[in-house]
């Protein structure tokens, strides 16, 4: 797409000031997301990693696998678009502590949720694609996300199976 700069196979920035999304980026996304190593994509609509507010149009393809993590000092907040995934929520142990449905469809999921502590969490993808708009505080800092060290790494594929089976 011409309005959006590319930084790697799986971000790419709006070019413009003003954001405007359609279906055409949901639709771009959705092609983008095949080939992507992770099986994840993202559209930035902040205008790079330092700014203090990011927000972004996110799909995972039913084959992600996010690590649990959780962000220090730093408040999320996800809107669903498309799609059906669990999101799950731990202790410090590894023991779930909450787990929601969510889906745009309003009536009966939940399909909005703000996270303002810092609580390991993760998806359990339900559809083929979950696509949806977060917002968190900027600027990107690796060393702000801790993984759980009780889940498997993203590299381990046979562990991840097994993990994301008991969720």
């Amino acid at each position: 797409m011409k309005s959006l700069k590319k930084i790697n196979n799986e971000v790419y920035y709006v070019k413009k000031g003003i954001a405007f999304i359609t279906q055409k980026h949901i639709s771009f996304l959705k092609k983008r997301v095949k080939f992507t190593k992770r099986k994840r994509a993202r559209i930035c609509l902040h205008k790079n990693q330092k700014s203090k507010l990011h927000e972004m149009i996110i799909i995972l393809s039913k084959d992600t696998y996010i690590r649990p993590h959780k962000h220090i000092n730093k408040a999320e907040s996800l809107h669903v678009i498309e799609g059906l995934a669990d999101v799950i929520f731990f202790d410090y142990k590894g023991k779930i502590i909450k787990k929601i449905r969510l889906s745009a469809k309003k009536d009966k999921f939940t399909f909005y949720y703000r996270l303002s502590s810092s609580v390991f969490h993760t998806f359990k993808l339900k559809s083929k694609n979950f696509i949806f708009h977060e917002t968190t505080e900027g600027p990107l800092l690796k060393k702000k996300t801790i993984y759980a060290k009780w889940s498997p790494s993203e590299n381990n594929q046979f562990e991840v199976k097994k993990f994301i089976n008991t969720l």
